[in-house]
C-alpha cells in the first residue's frame, strides 16, 4: 500500500483483500471521475467496468476527461455504494453503511484492436448477453468513441456495515436508534416508443439484476 491509498481516518474500515474490492466495483455502473484540466480540478459522473485489473471508461474524444488523459493528467476515480442510514442517539454518531472505492493512477487511451475490444466489453459487461443482439459499431462510431484504460495497481477500500456506535452514556436516551437499509433495485424493461411490434423483452433483462 502507497501513500496515496493509505487510509488515515478510521483505518480499520479498510479493505485490502482483493476479491473485496473486485465484488465492490463490479457491484457499481457509476463513478466519479477526478482530473486536472486548464489548471483546474474537475470531478465528472460516468459509466465505468471492471476488465481484470484495470478499468474501462469510455468517452467522446472531445470530453474533458478524454483530453485530460491525453495530456497525462493524474486520475482519481470514486465508486460508492450506501447500503443504509445508520440512524444513531446522537448527531456526531449518526453516519451510514457504505462500501467505497478509489483508484489512483494515469490513464492510457487504447487504440487499435484494444479500443475495438474493449468497446465490446464495456457493451458486455455492463448488459451481459447484449453483444450478440446488436450490430457491431461502424467505423466512424469507433472512432469518435475513446476508451480510458486505468490500472487497480494503486487502489483503497473502505467498508461500514452494522448499527450505531453510541457513546455509553447515550444508551439511555428515549430516542430511536438503528439502521434505515437502503437497496437499488432494478424495475421490470420500458420498451421504445418506437419499438417494432413483436420484439419481446430478452432473457437477460427478466429482470436485470444491479
Amino acid at each position: 500500500m502507497g501513500e496515496k491509498t493509505r487510509i488515515h481516518r478510521l483505518a480499520e474500515r479498510g479493505v485490502t483483500d482483493r476479491r473485496q474490492i473486485n465484488q465492490i466495483l463490479d457491484e457499481g455502473l457509476v463513478c466519479h471521475a477526478a482530473y486536472v484540466i486548464d489548471d483546474r480540478p474537475v470531478v465528472i459522473p460516468t459509466l465505468y467496468v471492471r476488465n481484470g485489473d484495470h478499468l474501462l471508461l469510455h468517452g467522446s474524444n472531445s470530453s474533458g476527461l478524454v483530453r485530460a488523459v491525453g495530456d497525462r493528467s493524474p486520475l482519481s476515480v470514486g465508486v460508492t455504494h450506501i447500503d443504509g442510514l445508520v440512524v444513531a442517539r446522537s448527531g456526531f454518531h449518526s453516519s451510514a453503511n457504505y462500501r467505497s472505492v478509489v483508484v489512483h493512477g494515469r490513464g492510457r487511451i487504447l487504440a487499435g484492436e484494444e479500443h475495438r475490444k474493449a468497446l465490446d466489453v464495456i457493451v458486455e459487461t455492463l448488459i451481459p448477453g447484449r453483444l450478440s443482439d446488436i450490430r457491431h459499431p461502424t467505423e466512424a462510431e469507433t472512432k469518435q468513441t475513446s476508451v480510458i484504460e486505468l490500472s487497480l495497481d494503486e487502489v483503497s477500500a473502505k467498508v461500514r456495515s452494522g448499527g450505531p456506535a453510541d457513546d455509553p452514556a447515550d444508551l439511555t436516551s428515549d430516542a430511536w436508534a438503528g439502521v434505515v437499509p437502503f437497496s437499488l433495485v432494478a424495475g421490470e424493461a420500458e420498451p421504445a416508443e418506437d419499438l417494432r411490434d413483436g420484439i419481446p423483452i430478452p432473457d437477460y433483462l427478466q429482470p436485470y439484476q444491479l
